[in-house]
């Protein structure tokens, strides 16, 4: 009999899970928002330098125009850098540097309603109560009765990882996002749908709602 080749007896390597993006990766979209950016970014500068001139001449100008610039083109750059995607139970978060947060092992989950010029987006907060170790989700953007989802797909992967918390009671959040997926399988309009009459339920006038786990709670007990 012949013996086992060594090669044989090495151990296998699970396969790593696939990463997924959670939000548009469309590399002309990112060209497009930073070409705007930066075209705000000058045009603000501009006016504000404009206006040093005439005051202080020259010298202040420029100076103005400085000040105004670079916390703004930080800005600008911080957000087309930044790329979120969901590789297992892990959301990695990149602007500057790359962050790992573990949806099963955060400790407080939120969401989190924003209004912004008639735009509601509705997100999860993960906490892992350590510096660095946070996330902000972006599960729906809604203006008027229309918007945009995250695709069937990622919700399954994050109600899954989401039904694995046990410390923040994911659980509820993972209903949430389940309940989302059935609404969009009975062909529900978007004003049917649970995501956007959670944002619909946010109170008007105001920049962002945080709703606790037991209002999510709340929330999905009362869905049909």
């Amino acid at each position: 009999m012949t013996e086992p080749s060594n090669e044989s007896k090495k151990p296998t390597r699970p396969p790593e899970p696939e990463r997924l993006a959670l939000h548009q990766e469309d590399p002309a979209l990112r060209r497009r928002r930073l070409f705007s950016g930066l075209a705000g970014v000058a045009l603000f500068a501009a006016a504000f330098g404009g206006i040093g001139g005439l005051v202080g001449g020259e010298v202040v100008g420029l100076v103005v125009a400085a000040v105004v610039a670079l916390p703004l083109l930080y800005v600008v750059l911080f957000a087309v850098r930044r790329r979120i995607w969901l590789e297992g139970t892990i959301v990695l978060v990149r602007t500057w540097r790359t962050r790992r947060v573990d949806i099963v092992a955060a400790s407080r989950i939120d969401l989190l309603v924003t209004d912004v010029r008639g735009m509601r987006t509705v997100s999860l907060l993960l906490n892992a109560r350590q510096r660095g170790r946070t996330a902000k989700l972006d599960l729906a953007v809604y203006a008027g009765t229309g918007g945009r989802e995250l695709g069937v797909l990622a919700l399954r992967r994050l109600a899954n990882a989401l039904m694995n918390n046990f410390e923040a009671n994911g659980m509820v959040f993972s209903e949430l996002l389940v309940a989302q997926l059935r609404s969009e399988a009975r062909g529900d309009g978007a004003a049917d749908r649970p995501l956007y009459r959670l944002a619909s339920a946010a109170p008007a006038g105001r920049l962002a709602q945080r709703f606790t786990m037991d209002a999510v709670s709340r929330f999905v007990a009362h869905l049909d």
